[in-house]
């Protein structure tokens, strides 16, 4: 069972985004299926959505990042990232980072 983490990082204040709510979906076909969620810690990580692994196939990673900016008092262009994946079962772990600015954002295969 492979196991996946995100840490969002503010790039537009140089810090982590915390209490961000992400949750993960295994995608059947047309059809989302909640996998679990959870929120970023003080780090801005989440580490606690396959708790016990998932199985290979295709997931998507979503993080409430509309929510986070008005929290903070500031405007977005964004009100989720999504990130679609396809998890091979020769991974043991997926990292995947959310790089985040009020005006854009990237992600990559962390480590």
């Amino acid at each position: 069972m492979t196991k996946i983490t995100t840490h969002i990082l503010d790039t537009s204040l140089g810090k982590p985004a915390a209490q961000v709510r992400v949750w993960l979906e295994k995608i059947d076909g047309q059809k989302g299926i909640l996998v679990n969620e959870a929120h970023t810690d003080d780090d801005g990580r989440a580490t606690t959505l396959t708790p016990d692994g998932v199985a290979p196939g295709n997931y998507r990673l979503y993080a409430d990042v509309g929510h986070y900016f008005a929290a903070t008092g500031r405007e977005t262009l964004y009100n989720l990232t999504i990130i679609d994946v396809i998890i091979s079962a020769s991974q043991a772990h997926y990292h995947l980072p959310i790089l985040l600015s009020p005006y854009s954002y990237s992600t990559y295969r962390g480590s």
